[in-house]
C-alpha cells in the first residue's frame, strides 16, 4: 500500500468509475468494454498527452506538478477532499528521508479538560489512526458501553474504531445504516494514509482489516474519499433504544480530534440520551473525574503533564 500504488490505483478507479456521457463525452453508440472513461479520454479533458497520463497512473511519473494535478483532478470531477487527497498521494509518491518512529500518542491536558467538561455530551477522544485514547463516561456508554471503560489507559489494550466498526458486532448493530458508517471510517482512513505514507502502524491496522473483512476490503478498493466531519446517524442502542445523533469531529491540528455526539432539542433521541446518563453512567450529575477516579479522560490528562 505504498503512494505510488495508490496514486496510480486511484487514478484509475475514479477513472473507471466517471461515466463518458457525466464528463460530457461523446460515444456515438459504440459499444465499451467497460463503463468509464478511457485514459486517453481522461488526458484530453485534462489538456495533458495520453503518454503522459498513462505514465502517471501506472506510477512511471513523479514529477506531476500541481497544476496538472489539478487539471486531472477537474476532469474527474473530484470534491475539495479528494483533490486534496490527489495531491497528498502525489507527495507520497516522491521519495523522502526515512521518518524517525512517532511518538506514541495520548491525551493532552486541554483534550482531557474538555471531555470532563463535556460531562453531559458523549466524546471520545482519538488518535490519528482512530484508536480510542480517552473517553468521558457518556462516550463509553454510547459508543462502547460492551468494552471496559479503563481499556483506553493501556496503548496495548486500546479500542480502534476502525476495528470496532468492522470487525465488533455490538458496533455493527449500534448502526442502523451500517453502511454509511463504515464508508465513512474507510474514507478517513484513506485520508490519513496519504497524509502519512511511512505510518507503519497504520499499513498494519489497514492489512489486518483487508484480511479479516471483505466489506473492508471492498470498500478500500473502492477508492471512495470522504472527509466526515459532521454526520447525523441512527442508532440503536441496547439499553434506550433508537436514537438519531449528529456526530461532529473537533480538531486543531495535530493531536488527538474529539468526536462528540448531539441530540436535537425536546426529541426522543435527547430524552434516550437522558436515560442513558441514568442507567448507564452512575453518578452522572456529580464532576465526572469524582464519580469514577479511575476514568480514562482524566489518567490520559494527568499522563500527559506527568
Amino acid at each position: 500500500m505504498t503512494g505510488k500504488s495508490q496514486l496510480g490505483d486511484f487514478l484509475q478507479a475514479r477513472r473507471s468509475q466517471l461515466r463518458p456521457e457525466d464528463a460530457g463525452v461523446t460515444t456515438y453508440g459504440e459499444r465499451r468494454r467497460v463503463p468509464g472513461l478511457r485514459r486517453e479520454e481522461l488526458a484530453l479533458l485534462a489538456g495533458v498527452s495520453a503518454s503522459y497520463y498513462t505514465r502517471l497512473e501506472q506510477g512511471q511519473s513523479l514529477s506531476a506538478s500541481p497544476e496538472v494535478l489539478d487539471a486531472i483532478a477537474g476532469a474527474l470531477r473530484l470534491d475539495e477532499s479528494e483533490r486534496g487527497y490527489l495531491h497528498d498521494l502525489a507527495r507520497a509518491d516522491r521519495p523522502r528521508a526515512r521518518r524517525r518512529r512517532p511518538a506514541p500518542e495520548r491525551v493532552t491536558q486541554a483534550t482531557g479538560q474538555l471531555l470532563d467538561a463535556l460531562a453531559d455530551t458523549p466524546a471520545i477522544a482519538l488518535g490519528l489512526r482512530g484508536d480510542v485514547l480517552a473517553w468521558n463516561p457518556m462516550g463509553h456508554a454510547l459508543f462502547a458501553g460492551h468494552l471496559d471503560p479503563g481499556t483506553p489507559d493501556s496503548p496495548d489494550r486500546r479500542p480502534s474504531m476502525a476495528r470496532l466498526v468492522f470487525l465488533d458486532r455490538h458496533t455493527r448493530d449500534l448502526y442502523a445504516d451500517w453502511p454509511s458508517k463504515a464508508r465513512a471510517v474507510v474514507g478517513n482512513l484513506r485520508l490519513v494514509a496519504a497524509q502519512h505514507p511511512q505510518d507503519t502502524a497504520l499499513h498494519t491496522l489497514l492489512g489486518e482489516l483487508s484480511a479479516q473483512s471483505s466489506e473492508f476490503a471492498s470498500m478500500w478498493a473502492d477508492h471512495r474519499i470522504k472527509a466526515c466531519t459532521v454526520a447525523s446517524y441512527e442508532m440503536r442502542h441496547p439499553l434506550v433504544g433508537p436514537l438519531t445523533v449528529l456526530q461532529q469531529t473537533l480538531s486543531h491540528g495535530p493531536g488527538p480530534s474529539v468526536v462528540i455526539a448531539t441530540t436535537e432539542a425536546n426529541s426522543s433521541s435527547r430524552a434516550a440520551l437522558t436515560l442513558l446518563a441514568q442507567v448507564a453512567v452512575p453518578l452522572a450529575g456529580r464532576d465526572p473525574v469524582q464519580a469514577h477516579p479511575p476514568h480514562p479522560a482524566r489518567t490520559g490528562a494527568a499522563a500527559a503533564t506527568d
